[in-house]
């Protein structure tokens, strides 16, 4: 085997997930344990945390914790290798030209996210595998919406 086919060989596949991560929990977690089993042994698990302008641009409100602080939260996984703050103006291809991710993992409830992903890797013929994690829990406080609506139950006396 050539020098060079042995290094392709070798090279740890790199994963890319991406959130907002605002009150961090157990689905978040589960999602990103899943995303990176998707590259297999010894993956590489990039998380992208969204900006809190594109945030606010996208769900219409600010996310509770600083952009810093959710990146800060995320990148101390034990799952994760490295997470990174989005681009100030959002254009998927440009951060998967970027990063060279193999694998891009999008969560159960990013649909417009997957949709953007697809048209980009296809648009730009780029060989990267686009996986749909999916949903962990139905009852739990598995989501930042459930989180925020029970704080706002229990102290809304």
């Amino acid at each position: 085997m050539a020098k060079r086919e042995r290094k392709v060989k070798n090279r740890r596949k790199i994963v890319l997930a991406s959130g907002t991560f605002d009150l961090l929990h157990f689905g978040h977690v589960k999602y990103l344990e899943e995303a990176k089993k998707a590259g297999g042994k010894n993956a590489k698990l990039v998380v992208i945390v969204a900006r809190d302008r594109t945030v606010e641009k996208r769900k219409g409100v600010k996310p509770i914790m600083p952009e810093e602080q959710r990146r800060a939260l995320v990148e101390s996984l034990k799952v994760v290798d490295e997470a990174v703050l989005g681009y100030e103006e959002f254009d998927i291809g440009a951060v998967i030209e970027q990063l060279k991710p193999d694998v891009i993992a999008v969560g159960h409830d990013q649909d417009g996210i997957e949709e953007q992903v697809r048209k980009a890797v296809a648009q730009k013929k780029l060989h990267v595998q686009v996986i749909k994690i999916g949903k962990f829990g139905r009852d739990e406080l598995n989501s930042s919406l459930k989180i925020k609506r029970k704080i706002t139950q229990l102290y809304k006396r």
